[in-house]
């Protein structure tokens, strides 16, 4: 599953866009100096994200929506088209 896939699948889960999850995120008080494990068991308890998608909203929470280049068309299973992440929703991504 690419990184994009995880996030357009937290976004199903929680009908949440991930820029959506990012807002909250900062507005308890996460940022990207803020471990992994405080965001997953929010993730967890507030939406039942599991660690795989929960990993996948971390990553924007604290590094931002750009992710690194070799994961781009690498043919793999976590391939993406782009090394930067859409986070305003499935359904206003142009690349879908």
């Amino acid at each position: 599953m690419s990184f994009q896939a995880y996030l357009d699948a937290a976004e199903t889960k929680t009908g949440l866009s991930p820029r959506q999850l990012i807002d909250l995120a900062h507005g308890k008080g996460f940022d990207e100096t803020t471990k992994a494990g405080p965001i997953l068991e929010w993730l967890k308890a507030d939406y039942d994200l599991g660690r795989g998608h929960g990993m996948a909203i971390v990553h924007v929470i604290t590094k931002g929506p750009q992710i690194s280049a070799k994961h781009v068309d690498s043919g793999g299973t976590h391939a993406d088209p782009s090394d930067m992440l859409w986070l305003d929703g499935k359904a206003n991504n142009p690349a879908l």
